[in-house]
């Protein structure tokens, strides 16, 4: 599966402000986040399902992929989305070592450097449950 994605009982906003917080604990901070309703209602469409995407980095890490292989920023910054589906809050992500492996499936350092990534983001996630 090329994500995972847990179930909380929080808000949307209530799970953003959250994770935002366990991100920080995990050396990653949020670039920015886009509220997808917000956006597309100023594109005068309505669309009324809370929709957040985050955009998270630890500059170090950014810097070890990239100098290793430029085609790793097509996934930089990593994205958590946070959004209610029928009533329940869900968060989730792309996996780093799903997403690595269309640069370049060999290489044993970049899918270490993801599998580390990965391992930091879903704890920072289930820490939000």
């Amino acid at each position: 599966m090329f994500h995972y994605t847990v179930s909380t009982t929080k808000e949307v906003d209530e799970a953003v402000e959250a994770l935002e917080s366990s991100l920080k604990d995990e050396g990653f901070g949020v670039l920015w986040q886009l509220d997808i309703p917000s956006k597309l209602k100023e594109k005068g469409v309505d669309y009324d399902n809370p929709y957040r995407v985050l955009e998270v980095c630890n500059p170090h890490e950014a810097k070890k992929v990239l100098s290793h292989n430029l085609h790793v920023g097509y996934f930089l910054p990593c994205k958590i989305v946070v959004y209610k589906d029928q009533n329940e809050t869900k968060i989730g992500l792309p996996k780093p070592t799903h997403l690595i492996g269309f640069v370049d499936e060999e290489s044993q350092f970049l899918q270490e450097v993801a599998q580390d990534v990965e391992k930091r983001l879903i704890k920072a996630i289930d820490q939000v449950k």
